[in-house]
């Protein structure tokens, strides 16, 4: 008797594909949908998570595209405190799908939110990069002139970029009652004042991060109709909730909700790829053993086996000698991750 099952591959059965082998065997998880090419220009953007799949592909040599890069004055170990050199421009985590439709809205002047501007302690904070300057900017002078440079090197990045890799992180957002305004963190907790009659808490659902995807790969292929899409979700999990929910469900929702959202547009169009960091580091066949101690965070571990799977499908370009660059193990262990989710953590009991 003849039915489909019959001529699939061992990686389509449970039993072989994952119970039969050692987690360090999975060595077919990701089928790559399009090539990466040497010239390709490659940006990134998302979640904590991205920083290193970004610092990975730019030591392995990728036409890695920096659209803001920090002033020459600024030292090298102070880069990532300012917020240069994280992503491919200085506009921090974007933790949604909603930040990052907002975001292009924003530099491509279609959306002007009302409430841009926080001021806290004397000091002037850009409400959508609350942390690029810790200690706020003199005036909002100063805010609104280091946003129109961003908003510039935005529209570069967008423009330019051959492929758009986004790593998704959160479900859960805070919002301007009065304009729908997505931010970064909730206000208050890095700057800002908390106020429930302007502001609200919002836990999008798969069809919104799908809806507000598509928004997104629509505009931005209007203006770069070559740009490709990389979509993955990030493994860390929440550092705290908003939900009435325990911590660990909401942590559940949020990752499943983006991982269908992601699987949704990957299978939509040949252009938008999806792939499994999620799976690779998550996953109970890998029995949690590449989180850290407090089992949110990565370790440096689970980051190297994360980009093999990566550099398999994708090699790095060839150096000068002609041959693969690859990327010694741990190489970015001391990589400092900019995370403002974090200091959520502060308010924990």
């Amino acid at each position: 008797m003849s039915h489909p099952y019959k001529n699939q591959p061992s990686r389509a059965f449970w039993k072989s594909a994952v119970a039969d082998r050692s987690p360090f065997d999975l060595n077919d998880l990701y089928e790559r949908k399009f090539d990466i090419l040497p010239e390709d220009r490659i940006a990134t953007g998302g979640s904590c998570f991205a920083q290193h799949i970004g610092k990975r592909m730019q030591k392995s040599g990728f036409a890695y595209l920096d659209a803001e890069p920090a002033p020459p004055l600024l030292p090298q170990a102070m880069h990532g405190e300012f917020g240069y050199g994280i992503y491919s421009a200085r506009y921090g985590n974007l933790y949604t799908a909603a930040q990052l439709d907002q975001l292009f809205d924003r530099a491509f002047d279609t959306f002007a939110p009302a409430d841009d501007i926080w001021e806290t302690r004397g000091r002037w904070y850009d409400a959508f990069r609350p942390n690029i300057e810790k200690d706020g900017f003199a005036s909002r002078e100063e805010v609104v002139a280091a946003r129109d440079t961003h908003y510039a090197a935005v529209r570069t990045l967008f423009t330019e970029a051959s492929i758009y890799v986004f790593t998704l992180g959160l479900t859960e957002a805070w919002v301007s009652k009065h304009d729908d305004a997505v931010y970064p963190t909730c206000p208050g907790t890095i700057a800002g004042t908390f106020d429930d009659a302007r502001y609200a808490f919002r836990n999008f659902t798969a069809a919104e991060v799908v809806r507000d995807l598509t928004a997104f790969v629509g505009k931005v292929r209007a203006v770069n109709p070559a740009i490709r899409i990389l979509l993955t979700v990030s493994p860390v999990a929440l550092a705290a909730t908003a939900t009435r929910q325990h911590v660990l469900p909401a942590t559940i929702y949020s990752k499943s909700v983006l991982r269908a959202a992601a699987g949704e547009l990957s299978e939509r169009h040949d252009f938008i790829d999806y792939f499994p960091s999620f799976e690779i580091i998550s996953s109970h066949p890998m029995r949690a053993m590449f989180f850290e101690p407090g089992m949110r965070e990565v370790n440096p571990a689970g980051v190297d086996f994360v980009m093999s799977h990566f550099f398999a499908a994708h090699r790095p370009p060839p150096d000068a000698e002609g041959e693969g660059r690859t990327l010694p193990a741990e190489a970015d262990e001391a990589d400092e991750i900019v995370c403002e989710e974090a200091v959520l953590e502060a308010w924990a009991p």
